[in-house]
């Protein structure tokens, strides 16, 4: 069972492509239940079907450096 924190927090999911290949989805959480997870990040919203991933977790805010 893959655990995620609450929405609104920053993750990175692995998952597999219909290919066999794995790829990550890194953005915040927008929703996760039974079926699905859903992630905002660079590539836009990511839905992605549980059954389909094999890793995540938590990751730290973005830090922006002062100019």
């Amino acid at each position: 069972m893959i655990r995620l924190p609450a929405p609104g927090h920053r993750v990175v999911v692995r998952y597999l492509l219909p290919s066999g290949q794995a790829t990550d989805a890194l953005g915040e959480l927008l929703s996760a239940d039974a079926d699905t997870v859903v992630v905002d990040g660079k590539r836009g919203v990511e839905t992605i079907a549980v059954r389909t991933i094999v890793a995540a977790k938590p990751v730290p805010p973005v830090t922006r450096r002062a100019t």
